[in-house]
């Protein structure tokens, strides 16, 4: 127990320094990025900080994100019959957002809370993945043909908040990726990790996924200083620098802070990548 407190004084303390380094908050909504956008956003069965139950809330924040791909987590209600709590339609009709669609349930919007939404594209394949642990948790993994271009494998997850648990979970999701396949693919989610160095349970996706990117701090929404949202990649550049949205809607309407990233679909130079390993040769 120790030892976790003293992780977890570290990881806030990591957090205040970088924030002292950052710009000043923004007062309004930013600047939609070029390129494909891939968000993720813990939409804490829509209660916000200030404890108040309101899922409209929720779809401005995702309106005000604009994405093309967004994962949400904890979109149902958690026990019991699980019930979707988003106007999923009158969301598409705004934003043309789809939900992936996914098999087994019939009140709830996704896999145990994890749903994918996105823009002007084809599914291709879905997978709902069950992830062992003490807690019920899963991981919704969507092949989807974009419509502007490019196909892109998305694993939405919701790690538990137990470290031996995370550890089993990540190492299953790793052993997801050994399928052959060389598809470009983004992890995103509540991971629920706040440890930094080697004590991360997160160090084990560097086997599919490479060096973890830099840590964002997303939670609480109100100050945050752990970065328990993630978003990385299985291909070296294919992600923009990880950033939180940060609007004065989104400070309020969950515990959580949504990331996002801009996505390049574009194949490698071969070529470029070829003179580079000479060069170092």
């Amino acid at each position: 127990m120790r030892k976790n407190k003293e992780s977890l004084r570290a990881s806030i303390l990591e957090s205040l320094k970088n924030r002292k380094k950052s710009l000043p908050r923004p007062t309004g909504q930013p600047e939609r990025p070029q390129g494909t956008l891939i968000a993720s956003y813990n939409v804490h069965k829509c209660v916000g900080a200030d404890r108040r139950f309101d899922p409209e809330r929720i779809s401005r924040v995702i309106h005000e994100i604009d994405a093309d791909v967004i994962g949400l987590q904890e979109a149902d209600t958690r026990f019991g019959e699980r019930t979707g709590l988003l106007d999923l339609r009158r969301l598409e009709r705004e934003t043309g957002l789809t939900p992936v669609p996914i098999a087994g349930t019939r009140k709830a919007h996704g896999w145990h809370g994890n749903v994918v939404l996105f823009r002007q594209g084809t599914v291709r394949d879905v997978h709902q993945i069950k992830l062992p642990g003490l807690e019920p948790r899963g991981a919704l993994i969507a092949e989807i043909e974009l419509a502007r271009g490019g196909s892109i494998r998305i694993i939405a997850a919701h790690l538990g908040l137990l470290h031996r648990s995370r550890a089993q979970q990540t190492r299953l999701i790793v052993d997801l990726m050994t399928d052959g396949r060389e598809m470009p693919t983004i992890l995103l989610g509540d991971l629920n990790e706040w440890r930094l160095g080697d004590r991360s349970s997160l160090n084990t996706f560097q086997n599919a996924f490479g060096p973890l990117p830099p840590a964002v701090p997303s939670f609480p929404s109100t100050l945050p200083l752990l970065a328990l949202d993630r978003i990385m990649a299985n291909r070296r550049g294919m992600i923009s620098a990880v950033e939180v949205h940060d609007t004065p809607l989104a400070r309020v309407a969950s515990d959580h802070l949504p990331i996002k990233a801009v996505v390049s679909l574009e194949p490698p130079d071969t070529e470029t990548e070829v003179r580079s390993q000479a060069v170092q040769a």
